[in-house]
């Protein structure tokens, strides 16, 4: 059968939610689509969320964030400004960079080129910030989301560009070396740190490339409920910890809404 060739773009379904003028919708979606020709493959969807916090004394209460799935390749930016005006010309600029360096991931792939080395790629700062949560009392931070999914088997590399693409403070996986589960943040000297749940040495994780810090320290473990006060205490953007049936890790995290979210294993994809 002959095809056309011709590539089908795909509109940008956004999301405002909170006190947001809806011109913005519009505005948002054109500033992404018109990106598209960054990608090295063709986007197959793409949406975009706009969220305004209840909290307008915040200091930056917008959060701007894309998803793009670029044939399989999953990008997520995302920001935080002050305005939504300015949250939409942040995400521009991150998008644009996600795509420039998905495209270059994708020519080192197929062998055009060597493969990039993931320290080159550390010129954005880390995406988490504690003065980006809302602030909420302690007493009122609930576990409103949780999500089980099946941890991918990485090398340390592979964790961090899944990282990059996807915007995370942190990733958790199955280091392939040594079968733990781990997550890698950012922090250190490195700029990168990687916790195990039970460390077993940097010279049985798989060969990588990535400048990273490598903890020495066997993650917690604790009760979901222990892990919410220790968070609670330590007021630190996330905890790695084994739970207490199943001795596998979790991390639970400040959401920007002040509340917290769980990342438990489970045998479904995330």
């Amino acid at each position: 059968m002959r095809t056309t060739g011709i590539t089908v773009t795909p509109d940008v379904h956004v999301t405002v939610r909170g006190d947001l003028p809806p011109a913005l919708t519009e505005r948002a979606g054109r500033r992404v689509k018109r990106l598209f020709g960054l990608a090295h493959r063709p986007v197959l969807a793409a949406s975009v969320r706009l969220t305004r916090h209840g909290n307008p004394g915040g200091e930056q209460p917008v959060i701007a964030q894309a998803n793009l799935d670029v044939s399989g390749r999953r990008l997520r930016p995302q920001v935080v400004a002050p305005t939504a005006e300015e949250a939409i010309d942040r995400l521009d600029l991150k998008v644009r960079r996600r795509l420039e360096r998905s495209a270059l991931h994708w020519e080192a792939r197929r062998g055009r080129r060597p493969d990039d080395d993931p320290g080159e790629w550390c010129h954005d700062p880390p995406s988490g910030s504690p003065g980006r949560w809302l602030s909420r009392p302690e007493g009122e931070r609930e576990i409103v989301r949780r999500k089980s999914c099946s941890l991918a088997r990485s090398t340390v590399d592979e964790a961090f560009l899944e990282m990059h693409f996807l915007d995370y403070d942190f990733h958790l996986f199955t280091e392939s070396g040594t079968g733990q589960d781990s997550v890698l943040y950012h922090a250190g000297p490195t700029s990168h740190r990687l916790a195990q749940s039970t460390p077993q040495g940097p010279h049985r994780l798989s060969p990588f490339r990535l400048a990273v810090t490598v903890s020495g320290q066997p993650a917690p473990v604790l009760t979901t409920n222990d892990a919410v006060d220790r968070l609670g205490l330590l007021g630190l953007p996330f905890l790695f910890f084994l739970d207490l049936d199943h001795a596998r890790g979790n991390v639970l995290y400040r959401r920007y809404d002040g509340h917290y979210g769980l990342i438990t294993p489970a045998g479904t994809a995330c």
